[in-house]
């Protein structure tokens, strides 16, 4: 198989949690173990950081790897989902892991992975860290997928473990409560191994804590330890946070012999997307009119995108919109601004929901737009009858934003 044909059999022939949800979403470690022995446990030969929490998660990934980049060390990163091109999951100093290592992977393990009934996710996991350790890279930041304690990453011991904060996303697998999904989310604070807690929660802290004194790992909440900032790259007004929580963590590798200058520090943040290649959060892809696409996707994300999206200055304001469907439309439609235009689209995924669905929610709330059959009909709607001095938004879905890049 070449390249396409062999990403097109990892994304049909397996369950995979981005397009499909629940199917693709295991209870269990058991198979990620299976493949890690059977890959001769390449997790246990290069250092790590394991990045989890809610939202911010990818940002904070890329913000460290563009850091320990700048301090010169050669550095992976797994994260997920994808963009454009499922390479984006697996880099090494900003650069996509080659077609000929995803072909010749998948080729030599082929019979296992059909055998074992690896997913895609599982399988992608092991991609990753063969690939780092056959590249010797010095340390990686790994990105959780989905939770914490049963997610495939979560075979790794690292310097470092950094949850960014809780939210109500995934509910379907990981619990309706903070509490419970802050306890599935804990599954990757590891014995003796220092924790970076993002944002203090009054209703999850007690969590955190309790796990981490069980494991004897020193605990740090970065939003009350680290005073200070730096500019960013990433324009998004919640980088904020997720910029303490990588301090806090490199911090904590510092004190772990890693030498990280101040000069590094700053020019890793100055130089994120240069380094790491990331797309999609607060992007402006166009000043007239302005165009700007996020990622956010749920209540925590997309309260903070809409509320730096109402600060802006503009005549008209006109939103790309789509969802997937797993995420209650009811509860997210009062977020968005009532005087904009809509442009409602459908995510081309099979989790993607309907168009229709998502305007008429919308519309019994008094909100004004039109329903396109692809959310490339509706960006380029929205272009054509946008003036310059309007602003364009997409958000709603990674999907969509993948398609609008």
């Amino acid at each position: 198989m070449n390249y396409k044909e062999t990403t097109a059999w990892m994304f049909s022939r397996l369950p995979m949690y981005q397009q499909q949800g629940g199917a693709a979403y295991k209870e269990d470690l058991s198979r990620t173990l299976k493949l890690a022995a059977q890959l001769n446990y390449p997790e246990r030969k290069f250092k790590s950081v394991h990045v989890g929490g809610t939202n911010g998660k990818g940002s904070t990934a890329h913000m460290i790897a563009a850091i320990l980049q700048e301090a010169g060390f050669k550095v992976g990163l797994y994260t997920s989902p994808h963009l454009k091109d499922f390479r984006e999951r697996i880099k090494i100093n900003g650069a996509m892991i080659s077609e000929q290592f995803v072909v010749e992977f998948v080729a030599h393990q082929k019979v296992f992975l059909e055998d074992h009934q690896l997913s895609f996710f599982e399988m992608t996991v092991g991609m990753a860290f063969s690939y780092f350790e056959k590249e010797n890279v010095d340390i990686a930041v790994i990105e959780v997928g989905l939770g914490g304690r049963l997610d495939s990453t979560n075979i790794i011991s690292p310097e470092v473990s950094v949850l960014t904060n809780i939210g109500l996303d995934h509910t379907q697998f990981l619990g309706d409560t903070l509490q419970e999904i802050a306890t599935e989310k804990a599954g990757i604070i590891k014995e003796n191994t220092p924790v970076v807690i993002g944002e203090t929660q009054d209703e999850v802290q007690s969590i955190f804590k309790q796990k981490a004194n069980n494991l004897n790992a020193n605990i740090y909440f970065a939003d009350v330890s680290i005073n200070k900032t730096f500019p960013c790259s990433l324009r998004g007004d919640y980088q904020k946070k997720n910029i303490k929580t990588v301090l806090q963590t490199i911090k904590l590798l510092q004190g772990r012999g890693y030498k990280i200058s101040e000069e590094h520090i700053q020019n890793g943040f100055l130089n994120v997307q240069k380094n790491t290649g990331l797309r999609g959060r607060w992007e402006v892809l166009s000043e007239t009119p302005k165009i700007i696409c996020d990622t956010a996707h749920n209540i925590e994300g997309l309260s903070l995108v809409l509320n730096q999206l109402l600060s802006k200055s503009y005549d008209s304001l006109h939103i790309v919109l789509g969802m997937v469907r797993d995420k209650s439309v009811g509860k997210l439609v009062n977020l968005f601004p009532v005087d904009a235009k809509y442009y409602f689209c459908k995510p081309n995924v099979p989790r993607g929901l309907e168009a229709e669905t998502i305007a008429q929610i919308f519309k019994e709330k008094g909100y004004n737009g039109q329903v396109y059959s692809s959310v490339n009909e509706a960006f380029s709607t929205a272009k054509a009858e946008a003036k310059e001095q309007d602003l364009i938004f997409v958000v709603g879905s990674t999907f969509v934003v993948a398609e609008v890049l």
